[in-house]
């Protein structure tokens, strides 16, 4: 990381050889597993079988891949416990109290908030980010000098916590087809499709210049199709490189798919495959109402489905045809969105139970596959080596209790189905140890953090004067 800039974690030391009690290696639980880790943090080599060493940091409980979180806006954990009062809504009517959460970001406060939030993460398991971001402007849609300021905000934040950042720089476009963006939207839009293409080069170039990739990179998104006019996506087609992870939020509500099809003709995804959108980098976010022939293009393209069940559980969002998807040949990841519960654990149980609700089956997601989506798929999502126990794999771990009182007696192997982020008792990034029984090792309790930083939110008032959430 010479020349880059680093956060205070980048001082703790680089342990050269773990000792794991237990560990799930190719999807089985093994025993007494050692691993060598390299200087840049990853797995050198691994043997089974074997007792500890003088000088291993041993690891007393069962060791998983960490999580990557393909799916984030920090921001919206202002709204956690905010959003139940009065009687029945939606997506739709939640959206009005998300609108006043962002209005009153400055890139200071987003920085103490993002912090916060990028630290409990971190000590639940998640080691990696994948954060959309469209907080780009002040509120009226004036840019902020020096550029990129609420972006460099969120790379303080993953800075100052470890947490390996992949920023989503999100085209907003359009409040809908055809309609302009509301003066809620004004600080998430760009000049068109150019002027995010333009917008998006500069802060790649930035960010490549002041971190190291491993820690904090950027990447491309669409809002939706509705908050991308057509046209601009041709545009992205032409323009956008095609290396670049590009991800979209898809489907998730079915007036965005009868708007779709009444204004172009076609689903979102038929959309998107239109303008060859829909291949192997793309990531598509909660694609809840699918067709069977959206399911096959998706698949098809070996594109990935990033799913939020909590999120979309706490939404009414619905359930979505994952196990079909997967069979179909997508990916399937998994996200915290809005963080209603930052909690690994929960979304893998989250993903199987829905499953069973749906189907009347049980088994859809064994606990090996879906381990494959809270850490291997996220990790492909986010274009970043897998973490977990395998050379060349990033050495990210998150390590679990298992007698606690709700995992006492499990089989290691199914954990998943058990367990919570309570469980969890070490986190290991890039080698280093970064937390232990939800305690930070830099900036200590993430709850202590999150306080500070939303009374300072709820001391700010709302620039049109709406009630906060």
């Amino acid at each position: 990381m010479s020349g880059k800039a680093a956060g205070v974690w980048a001082d703790l030391p680089v342990e050269r050889f773990f000792w794991c009690e237990q560990a799930l290696l190719d999807g089985r639980i093994s025993r007494g597993v050692r691993a060598e880790v390299d200087g840049a943090g990853c797995i050198a080599a691994v043997e089974t079988g074997t007792a500890a060493r003088g000088g291993d940091r041993v690891l007393p409980g069962v060791t998983f891949p960490a999580a990557s979180n393909a799916h984030s806006h920090a921001f919206h954990r202002i709204l956690r416990g905010r959003t139940h009062a009065g009687g029945p809504g939606s997506f739709w009517t939640w959206r009005e109290q998300m609108y006043a959460a962002a209005a009153v970001l400055t890139p200071e406060l987003y920085e103490e908030l993002a912090t916060a939030v990028f630290a409990e993460m971190v000590v639940t398991g998640w080691t990696s980010v994948a954060e959309f971001h469209y907080l780009h402007h002040h509120p009226d849609g004036s840019p902020y000098a020096p550029a990129h300021a609420m972006e460099r905000a969120l790379a303080r934040a993953a800075l100052a916590t470890g947490i390996r950042l992949t920023l989503l720089d999100t085209a907003y476009l359009s409040g809908g087809f055809g309609t302009a963006l509301s003066a809620e939207q004004l600080r998430f839009g760009d000049a068109g499709a150019d002027g995010w293409l333009t917008r998006l080069a500069s802060l790649r170039t930035a960010f490549a210049n002041d971190f190291d990739p491993a820690q904090i990179s950027v990447a491309a998104a669409l809002h939706s199709v509705r908050g991308v006019p057509e046209e601009a996506l041709a545009e992205v087609a032409a323009g956008l490189d095609p290396d670049l992870p590009l991800h979209i939020h898809l489907s998730e509500q079915p007036a965005e798919n009868e708007a779709c099809l009444a204004a172009t003709g076609m689903t979102p995804t038929g959309l998107l495959h239109k303008h060859g959108l829909v291949t192997g980098r793309l990531s598509a976010v909660h694609a809840t109402h699918l067709s069977g022939e959206d399911i096959g293009i998706l698949g098809g393209a070996g594109a990935t489905v990033v799913l939020c069940p909590t999120t979309e559980a706490d939404l009414a969002d619905g359930i979505g045809p994952a196990a079909r998807l997967r069979d179909a040949g997508a990916g399937i990841a998994l996200g915290t969105d809005q963080h209603a519960v930052v909690d690994p654990w929960q979304e893998m149980r989250a993903l199987e139970y829905g499953e069973r609700l749906g189907s009347g089956e049980r088994g859809r997601f064994a606990p090996a596959l879906l381990h494959r989506a809270v850490s291997d798929a996220g990790a492909r999502a986010m274009g970043r080596p897998a973490p977990g126990l395998a050379v060349g794999n990033a050495c990210d771990l998150m390590v679990m209790d298992p007698a606690s009182v709700r995992t006492a007696g499990s089989r290691p192997e199914q954990l998943a189905l058990t367990a919570t982020a309570a469980d969890v008792r070490t986190v290991v990034v890039a080698g280093r140890i970064l937390a232990r029984d939800g305690h930070h090792a830099v900036l200590g309790d993430p709850a202590a953090l999150l306080a500070g930083a939303l009374a300072a939110a709820d001391s700010l008032p709302d620039p049109q004067g709406r009630a906060r959430p």
